[in-house]
């Protein structure tokens, strides 16, 4: 959009639609997701007052405004950093992402994200739809989470991926190690996450707010033995992607995952273990979970395809510690 302010009269067949699903609508060249962005960051009107709720009902005859905010000045330099690319092909990228890497700049943090390492390789090769911070950013996985992700190199396959992602068809396979042994052993978790009340930066199951999340996990492995306390070895497959959404779980359920500073447990004291093994369970230094799997169907092609990524050094090793010691 070049406008600085696009205005809007409702028609009558839009009467009750979603303001964020009639602008997208009448603005075809934005996705949902910025159209999105756009409102909470209040800069849509709604009969001359602002409008921060892109869920709200809209009427015939209401008048809708749009004032753009300037383009942000921030400039995304490109990094010479390691990416692990399992896939790269006109429309796409698939990245095996290194745990204590983060996928996109913000807060402070603008060099050494996957962005800067796309940039540095692929210059303007990337979709434009996530603005000049996350050029080619479809979705992300947290700092200290490895794994798979996918990433766009045009608006089209931008836009395709993220409908797959939206309609929830993408399917996400994740593994983590996690405290104790779940019960049951395989299963579902449907419980909606939302923030939570005593830390906003944290997401938390609340019974009466928030979205459905859904996670379908199965125990591969139960390390144990009269001196080491239960840790799980569990394969996650997501039919939801909410923030957090397998450590709030697993929370949940009181298995939380290693490492966890967030919604984990503290570290624990071990009776006649080898000292060597409990200081890399207890000092694993991030969340034992890695993204294992991504499918999706291809933007061009319309194939579903499929890329797995290897297990990072540090969690293969922590699980090959814990096959000795439980033996």
């Amino acid at each position: 959009m070049n406008k600085k302010i696009f205005n809007v009269d409702v028609h009558l067949k839009y009467n009750g639609c979603r303001i964020d699903k009639f602008l997208q609508s009448q603005i075809k060249e934005l996705s949902r997701t910025r159209l999105q962005n756009l409102i909470k960051e209040g800069h849509v009107s709604l009969n001359n007052i602002i409008n921060n709720n892109p869920a709200k009902k809209i009427k015939e005859k209401d008048q809708i405004k749009i004032n753009f905010p300037p383009p942000k000045t921030t400039i995304i330099k490109p990094n010479k950093i390691p990416l692990d690319i399992l896939y790269d092909d006109d429309d796409l990228i698939v990245i095996n992402k290194l745990p204590g890497v983060v996928v996109h700049p913000g807060a402070g943090n603008y060099e050494k994200t996957i962005v800067n390492g796309l940039l540095y390789l692929y210059q303007n090769n990337l979709s434009s739809i996530g603005g000049k911070l996350r050029p080619g950013i479809v979705h992300r996985i947290d700092k200290d989470t490895s794994g798979v992700i996918v990433i766009a190199k045009n608006d089209k396959a931008h836009i395709s991926l993220s409908k797959q992602f939206s309609d929830h068809t993408i399917k996400r396979t994740y593994e983590a190690l996690v405290w104790g042994s779940l019960k049951p052993q395989s299963g579902k978790i449907r419980e909606k996450i939302s923030r939570s009340f005593k830390n906003r930066q944290l997401m938390a199951v609340r019974k009466e707010k928030g979205k459905i999340a859904i996670t379908n996990y199965k125990t591969i492995k139960v390390f144990q033995n009269n001196n080491l306390p239960k840790i799980s070895l569990i394969e996650c497959k997501l039919e939801t992607g909410r923030t957090h959404q397998i450590r709030v779980h697993m929370n949940f359920k009181g298995n939380s995952i290693i490492g966890d500073k967030s919604y984990g447990k503290l570290k624990k004291k071990f009776k006649k273990i080898n000292p060597l093994i409990e200081n890399k369970i207890n000092n694993f230094n991030r969340q034992a979970l890695h993204a294992k799997s991504l499918g999706f169907y291809h933007p061009s092609t319309m194939r579903e395809v499929f890329f797995e990524a290897k297990r990072p050094k540090d969690f293969d090793t922590l699980i090959k510690s814990l096959g000795k010691a439980s033996i």
